[in-house]
């Protein structure tokens, strides 16, 4: 994901989680913060050291990326940030996948409809 996609700062991190909206499911909790003058999605995932090793987590980092690359064009330009949950340590790419999108339709982030 380039540079200009995702969202690092803790201020930025902090801003979203306190004004922005959030919806969840079992594996992943998205919260959504709409920007002014904004050209595309901005990107934040947070995966917790409870979910386990390195190896664990950035393999889930690297499964929600891949999802938002599938979507890249289908985003509104808003912030988001996914925060994986325990049962997500276990899924595939495909699940992760399906997962997201479900959560993602429910937060209503996508610019025309997905099916």
């Amino acid at each position: 994901m380039e540079k200009a996609y995702r969202i690092k700062k803790n201020a930025d991190f902090q801003k979203i989680y306190r004004h922005g909206k959030s919806v969840a499911n079992r594996q992943f909790v998205v919260y959504s913060y709409d920007r002014q003058q904004a050209d595309h999605f901005r990107l934040g995932i947070s995966v917790s050291k409870k979910l386990g090793n390195a190896v664990t987590r950035n393999r889930i980092k690297r499964s929600i990326r891949e999802c938002f690359k599938v979507h890249k064009e289908d985003f509104l330009p808003k912030d988001l940030i996914v925060i994986a949950r325990f049962p997500a340590k276990d899924m595939s790419v495909q699940e992760v996948q399906k997962s997201l999108e479900h959560v993602l339709k429910i937060a209503k982030v996508f610019n025309k409809r997905i099916p």
